[in-house]
C-alpha cells in the first residue's frame, strides 16, 4: 500500500519543522488530569469540509471535530476551545503548545507519526479526487496524467500528502502549485494558474459544489502505486508524551466507534459505507510502521 514508500523520507513539513521544535516537545505534553483541572481542553481544526471547519455559527463541524466532542463528553471534557489554523500548521502548533490535540482526520503517515503521536485506531478511511475547470478542457482524469503531460500543472495545499504521491508517480516539482489553503482551490484552477488540484475524493467534491466554474473530474481513476490504489486513514494527533490523555481519548474512540452515532456523523459528512468500513482495516500502530499497509 501507499504507506510503504512513505515511511521512506520526511516529508518537508517535517524537516521544516522538526530541529525548530525539538525543545517544545517537554513543555507541550499534557495529562487527562491537567485537562481536567484546567476545565477545558485546546481542539485545532483546519478549515477543510468535511473533515473539520466551522460554520457560519462559529461551530466546529466536520467528521472531526464532531467525533472528538462526542469522545471528549464520554470522559468528561465539554469545555472546549477551538483553534482554527491552516492545514501545514497543525503539527507545530501541537509541538508548540498551542492546543492539546488536533481533529482535522490528518493522514496517518509514518513521517507524521515521528513528530507526534495518533489516536489508537483511525477515525475514517477516505480515497483520492481531483478537481478541474467546468468542462474538464484538458481531459484530466488521474494524477498519472501529470506524469504523462508536461503541459499540465497540478496545485496542491502545502502540508498534504498529494505532493508525495505526485512525486511517487513521477510528476516533477515544476508542475506543480502550492496553495495554502482550500479555498483558494477554486480560483486556482478556475483562472487556469493550474489545470487541477489534487485533493481526497471528498475535498474536491465539496469544493465542487461552491462554484460552477470548476467540477470534480469524472471519471476518476485512484492512483495506483506498489500495485495497490491508494486510500488514507486520518485520526486525532496529541503532543508526544501526552499519553494519558491520548490513551484515554483512544479507548473511548474505539467504543464510540461501535455507535450508530458515530456512523451517523460519518454518514452525513459524505463518507460511504466503503469509507466507514475501511476505517477498522489498521490500527495507527500499523499505519505509523507501514509495514503490511
Amino acid at each position: 500500500m501507499f504507506n510503504k514508500f512513505r515511511k521512506l523520507g520526511i516529508s518537508f513539513l517535517a524537516v521544516g519543522v522538526f530541529a525548530l521544535l525539538t525543545a517544545s516537545v517537554a513543555s507541550a505534553q499534557v495529562t487527562l488530569q491537567e485537562i481536567k483541572e484546567r476545565g477545558y481542553v485546546r481542539v485545532a481544526t483546519a478549515n477543510e469540509i468535511p473533515y473539520g471547519y466551522v460554520d457560519a455559527s462559529g461551530k466546529a463541524m466536520g467528521a472531526g471535530p464532531e467525533v472528538a466532542r462526542a469522545v471528549l463528553k464520554r470522559m468528561g471534557i465539554e469545555d472546549i476551545q477551538w483553534v482554527v489554523t491552516s492545514f501545514s500548521s497543525l503539527i507545530p502548533g501541537l509541538k508548540a503548545n498551542r492546543f492539546d490535540m488536533a481533529a482535522a482526520e490528518q493522514a496517518i503517515l509514518p513521517q507524521r507519526c515521528e513528530q507526534v503521536d495518533y489516536a489508537t485506531v483511525p477515525n475514517s478511511s477516505y480515497g483520492e479526487g481531483l478537481l478541474v475547470k467546468a468542462g474538464n478542457p484538458k481531459d484530466i482524469h488521474a494524477y498519472s496524467d501529470f506524469a504523462k503531460r508536461e503541459d499540465l500543472k497540478v496545485a496542491i495545499m502545502a502540508g498534504a500528502d498529494q505532493l508525495e504521491m505526485l512525486q511517487e508517480l513521477g510528476v516533477p516539482q515544476s508542475q506543480m502549485v502550492m496553495i495554502q489553503n482550500n479555498a483558494d482551490a477554486i480560483s486556482t484552477v478556475a483562472t487556469g494558474r493550474a489545470d487541477a488540484y489534487a485533493a481526497t475524493g471528498l475535498t474536491a467534491a465539496n469544493l465542487a459544489k461552491k462554484s460552477d466554474k470548476v467540477e470534480l473530474a469524472e471519471p476518476f481513476k485512484d492512483p495506483v502505486i506498489d500495485g495497490e490504489e491508494v486510500r488514507s486513514w486520518g485520526s486525532f494527533t496529541f503532543n508526544e508524551g501526552s499519553d494519558d490523555f491520548r490513551l484515554a481519548f483512544s479507548k473511548e474512540l474505539k467504543e464510540f466507534k461501535k455507535t450508530d452515532e458515530w456512523r451517523n456523523i460519518l454518514e452525513k459528512n459524505g463518507f460511504t459505507p466503503a469509507d466507514i468500513k475501511g476505517s477498522f482495516k489498521h490500527t495507527a500502530k500499523e499505519l505509523c510502521s507501514g509495514e503490511g499497509i
